[in-house]
């Protein structure tokens, strides 16, 4: 080997190269562990914002929320009290017109039904009304005069027929305002009366369409003011309710 060969310094790289200096082992891998770190976080945080919007609306950030011993009770939630008098009111009566006038068993049993059940539901109503200290209705709406009028005033097959759409279509629409307050409410009077209507309102349903003489295609969806627990009226202080 010629003598004249310059040994390589310190560093050097053979050929002539310069030899790059290499990191050290533990700050790459910190490197590597931050890229992942970044990597989640930028797959996580659409996914919890996404679910964020799911989220039911806290009760004291409605507007007309007053605070009760059983929890916090919303413009919907008195709603649905004063709701469910105006169903006994008028369906008892014409439960009672169905055992009268009805021209099939079925129809009969649908009568009997409506009377049982929103004999119940109406005193668990009269019961929560006390407890939230607030007022329900005396007598049936406008609406639901005219329902009786039209079911008095009919007989034979046109009863039946009438009994079974009419009513049915209003179990309907309220059944929807039930399903979202059992859903929503944070108030447990409320949500105890609501889980007792969607039971009888259910079974109501059931017997009335087993006349056989429901139209499903007349049906109509919820009232289109039905309010919801984000957009609710704002009712009169608490202390105007009764």
């Amino acid at each position: 080997m010629s003598s004249s060969r310059k040994k390589r310094g310190p560093g050097a790289a053979p050929y002539g190269i310069p030899k790059v200096s290499r990191l050290p082992r533990s700050f790459a891998t910190l490197l590597v562990i931050v890229a992942m770190i970044s990597t989640v976080a930028a797959l996580v945080v659409p996914i919890v914002r996404s679910a964020g919007s799911y989220r039911t609306p806290q009760a004291a950030d409605v507007p007309g929320t007053v605070q009760t011993p059983t929890g916090p009770l919303t413009p919907l939630d008195r709603d649905f009290v004063k709701r469910v008098r105006l169903a006994g009111l008028w369906e008892i009566p014409a439960g009672r017109m169905a055992l009268d006038k009805g021209g099939t068993p079925e129809v009969k049993t649908a009568g009997q039904h409506l009377i049982d059940g929103h004999t119940d539901l109406d005193r668990a109503d009269l019961e929560t009304a006390r407890t939230l200290n607030m007022d329900v209705p005396a007598e049936p709406n406008a609406q639901q005069k005219a329902w009786l009028k039209q079911l008095d005033d009919a007989q034979g097959p046109e009863f039946d027929r009438l009994f079974a759409n009419i009513v049915r279509n209003a179990h309907g629409q309220v059944f929807a305002v039930v399903a979202q307050v059992r859903a929503s409410t944070q108030n447990s009077t409320v949500r105890d009366l609501a889980t007792m209507a969607n039971s009888t309102v259910l079974d109501h349903m059931s017997v009335l369409e087993d006349t056989g003489l429901v139209k499903f295609g007349d049906l109509t969806g919820p009232p289109s003011g039905t309010p919801s627990p984000s957009a609710s009226p704002v009712p009169a202080p608490a202390g105007t309710q009764r």
